[in-house]
């Protein structure tokens, strides 16, 4: 099958550093007759390509070579411009909006309230070397953190949480699960309507053993890579 050469040449081509991590793929009409093929089989190859992570889309920019994924350890509780710059990233965060609203469906689920309590929504984007990879979705509860939007909610939740209101986390819930952009959070991320995403759920319980907030992060599913190690007692 050729779209199945195409796609293996392009890995080799990745991996021997002839392409490298962000780089621009030539447009799709000229990268089809470097191949001599059609853009049909092309677009077969690029979405084989694409699946396996190892490039990524931009609406109305083209295609990309995916840089090295974020290496995301649940057990670890850093904040993510920590996890960035550990790791030799650029991170940033930028605050979509911030309000008080009404918990709908999901939040009341995750955070165990009646219907229609009062919480927090908070939406930020975030960026690795000014790439937007993430959109993330908070619920909090407001009972817990009076006047919370008076504070840079573009800045680490967890050092507000701590310096602010004396609140840390003693305990995180992790699902992961697929899903895919669309909409505004699509458009936010660069992405095209449709595009893979990994979705990471977090439940927060605090020293006291509260359930004060949760947050849905939905990744560009290049951008990470779920690492955890597991020490047992023999």
């Amino acid at each position: 099958m050729q779209y199945v050469k195409i796609k293996d040449s392009i890995v080799e081509q990745i991996e021997a550093g002839m392409l490298s991590p962000r780089q621009k793929l030539p447009a799709e009409r000229k990268l089809a007759e470097s191949f001599d093929t059609t853009r049909v089989t092309l677009r077969e190859a690029l979405s084989l390509l694409e699946a396996e992570g190892r490039i990524y889309r931009e609406d109305r920019r083209g295609w990309f070579i995916s840089p090295e994924p974020l290496r995301y350890d649940p057990t670890q509780t850093l904040n993510f411009p920590n996890m960035a710059k550990s790791q030799n990233r650029v991170p940033k965060t930028e605050l979509v909006s911030a309000k008080g609203t009404l918990a709908n469906k999901l939040a009341a689920r995750l955070l165990e309230l009646q219907p229609f309590s009062d919480v927090y929504r908070v939406d930020r984007v975030r960026y690795l070397d000014d790439r937007p990879v993430v959109y993330v979705t908070s619920y909090i509860r407001s009972d817990i953190f009076p006047n919370l939007l008076s504070y840079d909610l573009s800045s680490s939740l967890k050092d507000i949480y701590r310096d602010r209101y004396g609140v840390v986390y003693k305990k995180i819930h992790y699902r992961i699960s697929t899903s895919t952009l669309l909409g505004e959070m699509a458009q936010a991320l660069r992405a095209t309507s449709g595009t893979p995403a990994t979705v990471v759920e977090r439940i927060n319980y605090n020293q006291h053993g509260e359930l004060f907030g949760c947050d849905i992060e939905y990744w560009r599913h290049d951008t990470i890579s779920i690492e955890s190690v597991a020490e047992l007692d023999n």
